[in-house]
């Protein structure tokens, strides 16, 4: 286990938040029990920005006759619909969504190269509302592997995520599991299948990025 660079700036923020007042209360001389509130205070703050930016340490063997989760959570959708940015025709969508207790790292559910890369600007509705996958800030990112089959993923804000991360572009070779991105608080991973794929997972299932099979293609 490890801590996520991108939860530098919100641990350096906490720190300082934690001297702060507690230097305030020894200066002021607070009575004991406001003391021991900013301690259970301080200790809150600090164990969730270490437990909300933790990143497993993890050693992935890529297998291209299957999609790995792309990230930690539950999953809220299995359906057949219709992708309009990328592929416009039918696909499986599988939707997982991710609690703020959730890891928040994305890793990519394929091997191969980038086809696709856009970064959309949008909303903040929350992670499950119907049009999420559409009016909220987003990537949408396509991996093409060995044997010509598109997968899309999507990165999605919610309520509380306000920052989208991506560590790819276009034309890029990304591995299967490893990180493609992250999602500050709670957010949603949506990914397109080719109709016909042999799903591995349900509706409610808990899920672990870089660890569960979502499918076999």
């Amino acid at each position: 286990m490890k801590f996520h660079k991108e939860g530098y700036t919100s641990l350096a923020i906490v720190v300082l938040f934690v001297f702060v007042i507690n230097a305030l209360a020894d200066y002021y001389d607070a009575s004991v029990y406001v003391k021991w509130f900013l301690y259970a205070l301080s200790g809150f703050l600090l164990i969730t920005i270490l437990q909300f930016f933790r990143s497993p340490i993890k050693r992935i063997t890529p297998d291209e006759q299957i999609v790995l989760c792309p990230a930690d959570g539950k999953v809220v959708v299995i359906e057949e619909t219709e992708e309009t940015e990328y592929f416009k025709d039918r696909r499986l969508q599988v939707s997982i969504f991710m609690s703020p207790i959730n890891v928040h790292v994305n890793r990519n559910p394929i091997s191969g190269v980038v086809s696709y890369f856009k970064y959309h600007p949008g909303k903040f509705l929350v992670a499950w509302h119907p049009k999420s996958s559409t009016d909220n800030e987003r990537t949408t990112v396509v991996v093409k592997n060995s044997a010509n089959v598109e997968v899309l993923f999507r990165q999605i804000a919610g309520a509380l995520a306000r920052r989208i991360v991506w560590y790819v572009k276009e034309n890029d070779v990304v591995t299967q599991g490893a990180e493609f991105g992250f999602i500050k608080f709670g957010s949603r991973v949506d990914l397109f299948l080719p109709l016909g794929t042999e799903l591995s997972v349900n509706i409610g299932d808990k899920v672990v990025g870089g660890k569960t099979v979502i499918a076999k293609i």
